[in-house]
């Protein structure tokens, strides 16, 4: 998996990382067992503190994303049922889109095409579940 950070933008670069490693989970360019990088390797890869990367991967540990064991280090975890708190958060999120896409002036149908042909990309190991 490539990563591409952008240090202009104004998204914090430890999201960034969050955002694109379940991205590659959801496409499934991550699989499940797989191992990220280290915390070195990723940083020294990315070019980024190796703070930054810590602080990706234990967010990661809090969402159910990934293990991370001492000897094995970061790795993927099975897939998970979502819980109400991601349905909470998941809801808001698509709140705020929704409202942004109707105030830019898309239509409500280009708006659920535009989301069914990103979920269409999803893995269909994960969107089965």
């Amino acid at each position: 998996m490539i990563l591409s950070l952008d240090t202009s933008s104004s998204v914090p670069i430890y999201v960034q990382l969050r955002n694109q490693i379940v991205t590659g989970i959801g496409k499934g360019q991550l699989k499940v067992g797989e191992s990220l990088p280290t915390v070195r390797q990723l940083a020294r890869d990315a070019g980024v503190n190796t703070m930054t990367v810590n602080k990706t991967y234990q967010i990661l540990k809090m969402e159910g994303f990934i293990e991370i064991d001492r000897r094995k280090g970061a790795t993927i975890c099975p897939i998970k049922k979502q819980d109400g708190i991601f349905r909470e958060k998941l809801e808001a999120e698509l709140e705020l889109l929704s409202a942004e896409a109707c105030l830019k002036g898309m239509k409500k149908e280009e708006f659920l095409r535009l989301c069914d042909s990103i979920f269409s990309c999803m893995n269909p190991q994960y969107t089965e579940v």
